[in-house]
């Protein structure tokens, strides 16, 4: 299943976080996701690069059940997270959510205070006892979002009155505030200036020891700067899966490698 490591950071052997097998979906009658099957490992990033409309969004979105909010989308195949079936009837969407966080593409910070967006997931979750228990667990989640000391002075400012970078580890501290397990990232830096671009890798590379990240990203740079793992899609198909430095160096799939060397994006 895996590639012999080709360097030190890739020796341990790590547990398996999410296993997705036999993936399919469709849109209506388009097949957007073709047969894909994959085991994403915990405590890594998982960077997920491909061509647009290659479907490594809508994957990325099976991952937490976004696809439900879609009345025309239909998702069939085993995805597993800690061994658990997440599309099993019992699994309440908006708990599985709490455990598998998300990231989007432009900031989408609420339209309230910087304290109250990251209290948000906490409160509805029952996590605070009280309001000492709170004001831990936003602290907690915004030092974790490497913002904490460019807001502590303000906190009941409104979090959209922060510069695009700052609204963006906003959203990354909300994302974390509720203990996911799992950090899910759908472009998270293509609205984002160099600068802010630099300060978002940095944190990503910083929240894997402690979760499992998986970014969506068009920047092959940035794919090969932040991951451990990179799975190329084309087409709907999952193409090549295994460590980063050897999709980019020494890929196996002729599609990767026309994808890498730009004939085909």
């Amino acid at each position: 299943m895996y590639d012999a490591p080709n360097s030190e950071r890739d020796v341990e052997v790590k547990d398996i976080r999410i296993a997705a097998t036999g993936v399919q979906v469709y849109y209506g009658d388009t097949h957007a996701i073709k047969d894909v099957s994959v085991q994403i490992e915990d405590k890594t990033v998982t960077a997920f690069i491909g061509p647009s409309g290659c479907g490594k969004s809508t994957f990325l979105r099976c991952l937490n059940r976004m696809n439900d909010t879609i009345d025309i989308c239909r998702v069939e195949g085993d995805i597993r997270i800690d061994n658990e079936d997440i599309y099993d009837k019992r699994v309440d969407p908006v708990q599985l959510r709490a455990k598998v966080g998300m990231v989007f593409q432009k900031p989408n910070p609420f339209p309230k205070s910087i304290y109250d967006n990251v209290a948000y997931g906490p409160r509805i979750h029952g996590m605070a006892k009280n309001k000492t228990d709170l004001d831990e667990i936003v602290e907690r989640a915004l030092k974790r979002g490497a913002i904490w000391n460019e807001v502590k002075d303000r906190l009941h400012a409104p979090g959209t009155g922060l510069s695009g970078g700052q609204q963006q580890r906003l959203c990354i501290a909300r994302a974390v505030a509720t203990e996911p397990e799992v950090l899910l990232m759908d472009e998270p830096c293509s609205a984002l200036d160099p600068i802010a671009t630099a300060q978002v890798e940095e944190l990503i590379d910083e929240l894997r020891q402690e979760y499992s990240v998986v970014i969506v990203t068009h920047s092959m740079q940035q794919a090969a700067r932040v991951s451990q793992k990179t799975a190329f899609f084309h087409l709907g198909n999952l193409v090549e899966y295994g460590v980063t430095d050897k999709i980019f160096t020494n890929p196996q799939d002729k599609r990767t490698e026309a994808y890498i060397t730009g004939r085909i994006g």
